[in-house]
This record gives structure tokens, C-alpha cells and sequence, in this order.
């Protein structure tokens, strides 16, 4: 049987009380905060015409620094938790999340070590904190990781989404109404299938 809308809503309000409890801290050596950076990417991926499952991608793929504040994750040197990507992925697997979304967030870091490797002066583009926490994450990706990052059917989505995370970094840009985050949110967990028992 699938969770009820009243169950949905309260998973929706459990998600965006963590962006409004935390989301106002320091994002991390970054001129914005956790909400305005993550808010950013999403407003960006909207603007570029990007399917719901993107948007919603985008707002949360940072997510895993909120909820890291209820873990022991291991800290990458003040820059935010180590696996953030998988913690925020997970949260959202357990909460009826599409494996898309989670995926899409969990990929965003495997991104910036396909970019390396890539193209080496991207390393040179990523903001000082980026780089630091390149080194916690892995680092430029071998040829091999790369080779099978290409064979990601949403490769193409996975690196956009990590230069609207690059972009989000705008100083003094007011965070809009989270409204329509939320109302997209409830729709999507509405529309998949239920979890197993």
C-alpha cells in the first residue's frame, strides 16, 4: 500500500525543517549559505528547463551536510562531511525518493573527479574549497572510473548538475519561496511506487 499523502506531506515538512533549522549556516568556505547554494543550483536547473527529478536533484544535492550534523561522519578539514553525497542519497532512498534523484545527488562528487581528469585546468576553475575537498573525495578519477562514468546513462545530467553547483555560489542573491520546492517535492514522492515492507 502506498504511504499516504499525510505521511508524504510530513516526510516533505521533515526535509525542509532541516533546510530551515541548518540550512542558514556557513556553506563551507563558500560566500553563500547551505539554502542559498543549494536553492541556487535548483532555480538554475529550472531556468534551464530540466525535468522534476532534476530541479529537485539540484536543491538537494547537498543535502547529505545537513544531515551529517546527526552523524560521526568524519569532518574533510572544516569542509563539510566526508560522503556527504551518499548521505544525502540515502536519506532520500529511505524517504520514497526515486533511485533517479538519489543517484543524481550521489554522482554530483563523481563529477568533479570525471572534470579533473577530463579536463586538468578544470581543477583550476573549482573555488579553493572545491579543491580542498577533491582530495577527501577521491581525487582525479583514473582512466577506468572515467571510462565507466561515461557509460552512465545520465552522465550528461550528472555533469550539468555540477555546474549549476559550481554556479550556485552567488553572493546577495535573496533565496525565493521555497513553496514551489515543496509543492514539487510532494508530487514526485506521490507519483512513485511504495517502498517494500
Amino acid at each position: 500500500m502506498a504511504l499516504s499523502v499525510k505521511n508524504q506531506q510530513a516526510v516533505v515538512a521533515e526535509i525542509f525543517a532541516l533546510y530551515q533549522s541548518r540550512g542558514h549556516a556557513d556553506y563551507i568556505g563558500e560566500p553563500v549559505s547551505q539554502l542559498e547554494h543549494m536553492w541556487q543550483a535548483a532555480a538554475l536547473a529550472e531556468a534551464a528547463g530540466a525535468d522534476d527529478e532534476v530541479v529537485l536533484a539540484a536543491f538537494f544535492h547537498d543535502l547529505g551536510h545537513l544531515c551529517a550534523v546527526d552523524t560521526e561522519l568524519p569532518s574533510m578539514d572544516g569542509f563539510g562531511a566526508i560522503n556527504h553525497e551518499k548521505l544525502g542519497a540515502e536519506y532520500l532512498r529511505e524517504r520514497g525518493f526515486s533511485e533517479r534523484v538519489a543517484r543524481l545527488v550521489e554522482s554530483h562528487v563523481q563529477a568533479k573527479r570525471y572534470l579533473t581528469y577530463k579536463y586538468p585546468s578544470y581543477r583550476q576553475q573549482l573555488s579553493e574549497a572545491s579543491q580542498a575537498t577533491l582530495i577527501f573525495q577521491g581525487g582525479v578519477m583514473s582512466a577506468a572510473e572515467a571510462a565507466a562514468f561515461e557509460q552512465d546513462p545520465d552522465s550528461d545530467q550528472i555533469l550539468q548538475l555540477r555546474q549549476w553547483d559550481e554556479q550556485a555560489k552567488e553572493a546577495q542573491r535573496p533565496v525565493g519561496s521555497l513553496t514551489h520546492l515543496k509543492a514539487l517535492a510532494l508530487r514526485h514522492l506521490l507519483s512513485q511506487e511504495p517502498l517494500p515492507a
